[in-house]
């Protein structure tokens, strides 16, 4: 019903009831991680209203060096690599298990522990 308002040209629209003003500058966006543990899919009805956009993997060195460096830490970029690849060790010879996370919620909590 917004999409349709938006592309009519129409300055309000009635939801359920309730008439709102149409902002054809507002968007409507969705974030999700299907690849996460505990999580699903987006059902189809719903995928085709959105836009798909690529996202790749942040530099996690490089967040957490700025991370610790705002902490107070002097040597924060060699220690930034070193939590870095201390997670890429773990996620690569560890045994996979659905618990275990080595992505950058875990670097973060270790740098809130640290700071």
């Amino acid at each position: 019903a917004i999409q349709q308002s938006i592309a009519e040209g129409k300055k309000e629209l009635l939801f359920e009831g309730t008439t709102i003003k149409v902002k054809p500058s507002c968007n409507c966006f969705i974030t999700f991680n299907p690849g996460y543990a505990g999580r699903s899919e987006l059902p189809d009805n719903l995928k085709a209203l959105f836009r798909t956009v690529a996202m790749m993997v942040p530099d996690y060195a490089m967040i957490a060096e700025i991370r610790l460096y705002a902490y107070g830490f002097t040597n924060a970029r060699i220690l930034a690599r070193k939590i870095v690849s201390t997670y890429k060790l773990c996620s690569e010879q560890l045994s996979i298990q659905r618990h275990y996370d080595y992505g950058m919620r875990a670097v973060t909590s270790v740098l809130l522990a640290a700071g």
